[in-house]
């Protein structure tokens, strides 16, 4: 399996301008369901709408276009949206360098959400959030059925090829608690209200929208 890159946010600034080579896994393709639909630009908060310490992102944060997803690792339309349009979106700009794209928790379906999303960032403190985000959304299997209890999420670590022994202990103490309840306090800030919410350089899309709807705006932002 190909290993994906992740840029811890305090590196972001002091490495802004240096170019490196990605690598990338393979995403599964799904259909995708939703109607297309037009960005909105969101006028308030346009810091936010920046690539911010702390952040994950995957490719260049240099490049000339950022996408953030606020995403739940439960919420089914971000599942579709992790399967087949952001696979397009990574093998068309970010992995040519024409995009960076950003994970930004927005964890409200219930406990199971939240505590994935703090898991997830107990992978990053291990390199290895991508990997982990990549697996929560394989492994998705109902909204608060278990499939993201406690014991399952340290399985997963393991299964991902984590140090259980510092996972456990990173997500045991529920060190990231604030840390995701900061992310949906400023993803409603931003008008976010469901999930997947995609901003693009402002724009934001929403829900499981196919890659036409982001292939528009991108390469209108590309073009400016």
């Amino acid at each position: 399996m190909d290993q994906k890159l992740f840029i811890p946010g305090a590196i972001i600034l002091a490495g802004v301008i240096v170019a490196g080579a990605v690598l990338y896994s393979n995403l599964p393709q799904s259909p995708l369901l939703g109607k297309e639909g037009k960005g909105e630009v969101v006028k308030e908060g346009a810091d936010a709408l920046k690539i911010q310490k702390n952040d994950f992102v995957l490719g260049n944060p240099a490049a000339k276009v950022v996408l953030i997803e606020y995403g739940d690792f439960q919420c089914p339309f971000c599942g579709r949206f992790f399967q087949a349009a952001e696979k397009q979106i990574i093998e068309t700009y970010v992995k040519t360098g024409k995009a960076a794209f950003v994970w930004r928790d927005f964890a409200f379906l219930g406990e199971e959400s939240f505590r994935s999303a703090e898991a997830a960032r107990c992978a990053g403190e291990q390199g290895k959030f991508w990997e982990y985000h990549d697996y929560l959304f394989n492994h998705q299997n109902g909204e608060n059925e278990g499939a993201f209890a406690n014991a399952n999420l340290k399985r997963f670590a393991g299964e991902a090829g984590l140090n259980q022994t510092a996972f456990n202990s990173c997500f045991d103490s529920g060190k990231y608690k604030k840390a995701v309840e900061d992310a949906n306090a400023e993803g409603k800030s931003l008008g976010v209200n469901g999930t997947p919410a995609t901003f693009v350089n402002g724009q934001m899309i929403s829900g499981a929208q196919p890659f036409s709807v982001f292939q528009k705006i991108i390469d209108e932002e590309l073009k400016k």
